[in-house]
């Protein structure tokens, strides 16, 4: 069963929101909270949350430093924005702060469904309409998101083991964790450890974060070297 946290002022998109998880799964536990602080107390009363829905513009989140210090109480917890905002550069900031995908409150229900499977099978999710803006709204961005994008230290990249850069290598190609584990035949609990680990060697906050700085890596030139 998931537990899942609905964080938003909107009663009625709190309740929009839980139709659909009830939809997908019947037996989900669903929390409801309508500002970052009542959040973190949901989630300090709970001590197995698999998700939290986050508003970006409920009371508290001051930014995104609600992202931030939710991060910072709760790092093991997934978070998805989920937000009218539709600009590029607020999508990418999102995920900079710690969140691992971002729904559009303006997206079709079918499509919220299939983001959340995705979601809660260990993928990402970024809204493809927003990801694929114009160029001239990509070369602004740049400047906004650079830490998203930036390459990442070959110092860093060194202290992978072989295993690592494999796990990495399906990261940067959008692979669950199940797919991972089924392409690399070892447990789903391995690739879980060793994501974590790559996370943490790499500095980084989420598998956005590492599959975006990883993307230009030679994966074939570097596991020849281990």
């Amino acid at each position: 069963m998931h537990n899942i946290v609905i964080a938003d002022d909107h009663p009625l998109f709190r309740d929009a929101i839980r139709g659909v998880l009830l939809k997908l799964f019947p037996e989900v536990n669903i929390l409801e909270s309508h500002n970052v602080d009542s959040t973190l107390d949901i989630i300090a009363a709970e001590p197995d949350i698999d998700l939290v829905l986050l508003d970006l513009n409920m009371d508290g989140m001051d930014g995104f430093n609600g992202i931030v210090k939710i991060r910072n109480t709760h790092p093991e917890i997934p978070i998805v924005v989920v937000s009218s905002e539709e600009n590029r550069a607020i999508v990418l900031q999102t995920i900079t702060c710690g969140a691992i995908g971002f729904i559009s409150k303006s997206t079709e229900g079918s499509k919220i469904e299939d983001a959340l499977m995705s979601i809660l099978d260990g993928q990402i999710y970024l809204p493809p309409d927003i990801i694929r803006s114009s160029e001239d709204s990509s070369s602004q961005d740049k400047s906004d998101s650079g830490s998203t994008h930036a390459p990442l230290d070959p110092a860093l990249v060194s202290t992978l083991t072989r295993r690592q850069l494999l796990v990495l290598e399906h990261i940067v190609l959008g692979q669950s964790n199940k797919q991972i584990s089924y392409d690399l035949d070892i447990a789903e609990t391995t690739v879980k450890a060793h994501v974590s680990a790559i996370l943490n060697k790499l500095k980084v906050n989420n598998r956005i974060q590492a599959a975006l700085r990883s993307s230009q890596l030679n994966f074939n030139q570097l596991l020849n070297r281990v």
